[in-house]
């Protein structure tokens, strides 16, 4: 990254994020109860041994990346730039997937100046943090090895800064920092916890029927391939037609069971005989239903 692009990046953490933007404060969100970032080996490019042990005390960023990822490429030089800004205080680790080519990311590292440790994710480690289903993908590590953010797509290099300088303890100006329950946004094992799916729609059911909705949700597997539950699906790829129709299924399913505490096999109360109209109750409007 250029000097004069440095400069401008550390203007907008003084200025955009310090102060108001079109009358909204910049906020950025850590969660609430933090997991500890699930622990792997592997051996670098160079051969030598990496876990997120080995930085302790540090805030991590793993960059899960693939040489042919357009946003990937795009990012790396602001990568590059935190690393040599926080290098004391800072370690990114450059995760490739999908590429077992050693020699062609070796080149590809010298020739962006990589100045991380970057390694081949297996597909264990994959899985471990959720499968990556889009590229780049970022985990923010605090320096307790727990994972309070993730970050799907190429993101401004500002955010991230905001965020490692506010797990460092060091000023970010007028920033607001928010807490939020991971509810499968961080890890799909955390889906149970959901309220609210993506591409699924709920305004037909009751709080009951949400209720048991989300129990089948998170009991019933889908069927794409994917190995996880319907609600872990509709997180981890919410294009899946699979989890979708599923979980339509099941919602309309409830939203037509009849109420709790009625009997569907019950007789139906025959109609009261119809009384003759006087004519003072044929003027008398219809007394309007009370409103729930």
């Amino acid at each position: 990254m250029s000097v004069r692009k440095h400069h401008f990046i550390a203007s907008l953490i003084l200025c955009l994020w310090v102060g108001p933007t079109f009358g909204q404060q910049p906020t950025i969100r850590f969660v609430r109860n933090p997991d500890p970032a699930p622990a792997f080996k592997v051996d670098t490019l160079d051969g030598r041994p990496l876990s997120v042990g080995d930085y302790q005390g540090k805030v991590i960023l793993l960059n899960f990346w693939a040489t042919w990822c357009g946003p990937c490429r795009s990012e790396i030089p602001d990568l590059v730039e935190l690393q040599n800004k926080y290098k004391d205080q800072l370690q990114i680790i450059g995760l490739v997937v999908d590429d077992d080519d050693e020699d062609a990311v070796k080149k590809f590292a010298e020739k962006f100046g990589i100045n991380y440790p970057v390694a081949i994710a297996t597909e264990e480690l994959r899985m471990q943090y959720g499968g990556i289903p889009a590229l780049p993908t970022s985990f923010v590590l605090d320096g307790e090895g727990r994972v309070v953010q993730k970050h799907e797509g190429l993101r401004d290099p500002v955010l991230y800064e905001a965020e490692i300088r506010s797990l460092l303890g060091l000023p970010i100006g007028n920033v607001k920092v928010e807490t939020f329950e991971d509810t499968g946004q961080i890890f799909l094992k955390h889906a149970d916890r959901a309220t609210q799916l993506p591409g699924v729609d709920l305004s037909k059911l009751t709080p009951e029927q949400k209720t048991q909705a989300f129990h089948k949700f998170n009991a019933e597997s889908c069927n794409c391939g994917c190995q996880y539950t319907l609600a872990q699906c509709r997180i981890w790829d919410r294009n899946c037609n699979v989890s979708k129709e599923a979980t339509t299924k099941i919602i309309e399913a409830l939203a037509g069971k009849p109420h709790e505490g009625t009997d569907p096999s019950a007789p139906t109360k025959p109609p009261a005989p119809a009384k003759p109209a006087t004519a003072s109750s044929a003027e008398k409007p219809a007394a309007e239903k009370p409103q729930p």
